[in-house]
């Protein structure tokens, strides 16, 4: 009899308990429900049409402004369907703040994240597994865990909720690989109905959302764009004078709840110590402090009716504070769709509010760089992409590894192992862990004594392959699998058993993927060409975004209206509350990018480094992203972020740059 971790229950007894619950699930009234346990007398525009949906049995896809309501549409269906509702968001200040919600509301809802302790993984690993809990909220990235793969697919989804969902799409402004594998996942844990839901989509990306996820068109619900509290500024200035127009800005208004998004990490610390010195409460918020800290500012910021967070993109997902009546971008967003869910953001009260957008064209060259840094040389591409299809029909390979020995980014590695499955040359397995860790929290003796004499006699094998260091022990889990002539799923959930018990704390690491090759291409250096093609592409796409954002703010029309037409709802007439509008029908004129030429002293500088680390600097996109200070993973782990050279030239355009290197290696 094989090691059996916890109780199944029959297929009489589901499709019973199935049948009860279709009856109850008929029986339901959406609007009763909304009444009692969520306290709203009617739903907003979209929500009733995307619940309906959802209960007759359908799949959809939601695309509603910011604050209008999205996480409704799988709340209240939770509350009726016979399963779990699993909520799949990038974001763990959604989970969190949505989870406290429901929970005053009587409602089961919890989250599997990093942030949890041991003890906390293991309360709501049971609550899934005995059926207590409502909704279950995820990050995409925790599918890479074959422990809760294992547990998912034991488990009945009766809707897979995937929030975000434009990161589906090429051509969104925030593609993420992981999200084809869930489209992918929906359908091996046999989820019943899938919901889409977004913000941000143009009428490209929301066909392949509903592409992506198999959902019909008339499943697809859009409400109107359009909103009408919101005053849209935008307004031309120079670097030197905007930390005192903010200032102007928050001693002339009335005083409310502001949030001032800025680029970079320490943009946000120090335009938050000049607020402070002003006399403003401003606290920074960024993804480079400790997760505490940041907790700390979120519960400030709730409570505090004028409190103003300085805050890369990063504050603000997902996080409902209904009375934020100031958005200012002091930096310029890198896309359309980021300046709509920000400014989205405020007056969600329904109540006036103004976002302004300080457009200066300074911001141009770190923006860009951060696009430019994402695109790897060709000669890293070939390297990679020979080793892969070097590796056998079947192998597992570290992202992690193969980031560092080729020099490309991990989410670029991962973006390209996508395009290698969506051409037909690869099939990704299941990752998985090749190393577990233990601490027992019993001795050996009474942790065996708990079981029979075959599970007694697999984990006395178990324990005996096991390397002990000074707390904890480490297993190899391949090399255990072979020793014990066992699968290796049959240890990984003998393990998450015995930490359900609490007889061992148990960690795992060294993820890695695996892959099936299902062809290898004839012709290696023409796929390293194609896949860097691919990539200057998207490069194109997104230099073009951030472009679109300068259009918008000179354009000559309403603004508003333009904005909408972007998402594919234009205004049928003007707004009357954007600059354009505003200024009697008169286009802003924007300030030029100011000219920087390259130091030819620090150019020959840079020379002389270059011939001193020939393997890092040679390819001239890398020596240009060294000099725009921009880090890759071979400059970091060759130290020389830290090189007094390293963005020495970093108000140089990176093109410019770019070009200089390329007529110098020619030249060469």
């Amino acid at each position: 009899m094989g090691f059996i971790p916890w109780p199944t229950r029959s297929r009489e007894c589901l499709n019973r308990d199935a049948y009860s619950l279709t009856v109850n699930l008929r029986m339901a009234d959406p609007q009763l429900v909304l009444q009692t346990r969520f306290g709203f007398d009617k739903f907003r525009p979209g929500q009733r049409e995307v619940i309906d949906q959802l209960l007759s049995g359908r799949s959809a896809a939601a695309v509603f402004p910011t604050g209008s309501g999205k996480s409704l549409c799988y709340q209240l269906p939770a509350l009726i369907l016979p399963g779990l509702t699993l909520v799949v968001s990038p974001l763990i200040a959604l989970m969190k703040d949505q989870i406290d919600q429901l929970k005053v509301r009587g409602i089961a809802a919890d989250r599997l994240d990093s942030t949890l302790t041991p003890d906390q993984m293991r309360e709501v690993t049971g609550s899934v597994r005995s059926g207590a809990l409502r909704l279950l909220y995820v990050a995409p990235e925790r599918f890479n865990n074959e422990r809760f793969r294992e547990m998912i697919r034991s488990t009945r989804i009766s809707l897979f909720a995937v929030d975000e969902a434009h990161c589906i799409s090429e051509w969104g402004h925030n593609f993420r690989p992981d999200y084809l594998k869930l489209a992918r996942f929906a359908k091996l844990c046999r989820a019943e109905r899938t919901l889409a839901l977004t913000a941000t989509a143009t009428p490209q990306v929301l066909a392949d959302i509903c592409r992506g996820f198999s959902i019909t068109p008339d499943g697809a619900i859009r409400t109107g764009f359009y909103r009408p509290n919101l005053t849209v500024l935008t307004t031309p200035i120079a670097a030197a004078d905007r930390v005192a127009a903010v200032i102007e800005r928050l001693r002339s208004r009335p005083e409310g709840s502001t949030v001032v998004y800025v680029t970079l990490q320490r943009t946000a610390e120090e335009v938050a110590a000049d607020l402070s010195a002003a006399g403003f409460p401003a606290r920074a918020y960024h993804a480079g402090m400790d997760n505490s800290d940041r907790v700390a500012i979120q519960e400030w910021f709730f409570d505090a009716e004028t409190a103003i967070v300085v805050a890369t993109i990063a504050f603000g997902m997902g996080i409902d504070k209904a009375n934020i009546r100031y958005v200012y971008h002091f930096n310029i967003p890198k896309s359309l769709e980021n300046f709509s869910q920000e400014i989205g953001r405020g007056g969600r009260d329904g109540l006036p509010a103004t976002c302004e957008l300080f457009v200066c064209p300074d911001d141009l060259n770190s923006l860009e760089n951060f696009v430019y840094g994402d695109t790897p040389s060709l000669e890293s591409i070939r390297s990679w992409v020979a080793e892969l299809f070097s590796l056998g029909n079947e192998f597992d390979v570290s992202l992690h590894d193969l980031s560092a020995r080729h020099d490309i980014r991990q989410l670029v590695v991962r973006t390209l192992l996508a395009y290698l499955e969506l051409d037909g040359y690869l099939e990704e397995g299941t990752p998985f862990f090749s190393r577990y860790q233990f601490r027992p929290l019993a001795s050996s003796a009474e942790i065996l004594a708990k079981f029979d004499d075959e599970r007694r006699e697999f984990l006395t094998k178990v324990f005996l392959q096991a390397r002990q260091a000074k707390t904890w022990f480490h297993i190899d889990l391949d090399c255990v699998a072979e020793a014990v002539t066992a699968p290796r799923d049959r240890i990984v959930r003998a393990l998450d058993y015995l930490g359900e018990l609490q007889l061992l704390e148990v960690k795992a690491d060294g993820l890695r993927n695996r892959f099936r090759c299902l062809g290898a291409p004839e012709n290696i250096d023409a796929l390293a060409k194609s896949l860097h093609d691919r990539t200057q592409q998207r490069e194109q796409k997104e230099i073009a975004r951030l472009h679109q954002v300068l259009s918008l703010a000179a354009h000559d029309g309403c603004q508003v209206s333009h904005l909408g037409t972007h998402f594919g709802d234009p205004l049928p007439k003007h707004c009357g509350h954007c600059s354009w509008c505003l200024n009697n029908h008169t286009p802003a004129q924007l300030l030029l990018r100011p000219p920087a030429e390259i130091d030819e002293a620090l150019w020959q500088q840079a020379l002389a480094l270059r011939r001193e680390y020939s393997d890092p600097l040679v390819v001239p996109r890398d020596f240009t992203r060294f000099l725009c200070g921009v880090s890759s993973p071979k400059l970091s782990r060759l130290r020389l972020t830290s090189h007094v050279l390293f963005g020495a030239l970093s108000r140089v355009p990176f093109i410019d740059l770019l070009r200089r290197a390329e007529y110098q290696s020619n030249r060469c």
